[in-house]
């Protein structure tokens, strides 16, 4: 996954599928996971939110001079991605 020029690394699709299942099994209640990107770090991170809204509150790769960015955005249970451009 995140393969090509726009994107700093490629992902693999096993430990995305791991951080989907971990989303859902958790007994908090996710909806959604954001896949980040840490500069500091150099690989992506999973973050779990409950609520839509909170994802407007991280900056976008590509946009972001901060060391932590959001690459993409999906509903745990459907695993569709979820716009980022503002017409969510």
């Amino acid at each position: 996954m995140f393969d090509g020029p726009d994107f700093p690394k490629s992902l693999e699709e096993q430990q995305f599928e791991d951080w989907l299942e971990e989303g859902r099994s958790s007994k908090i209640g996710y909806e959604y996971l954001l896949v980040i990107w840490d500069a500091f770090e150099e690989k992506y991170q999973p973050i779990y939110l409950e609520e839509r809204w909170k994802i407007s509150t991280f900056e976008l790769y590509g946009e972001s001079v901060s060391q932590e960015s959001l690459v993409a955005a999906y509903d745990l249970y459907s695993e569709s991605r979820i716009s980022l451009n503002g017409s969510e």
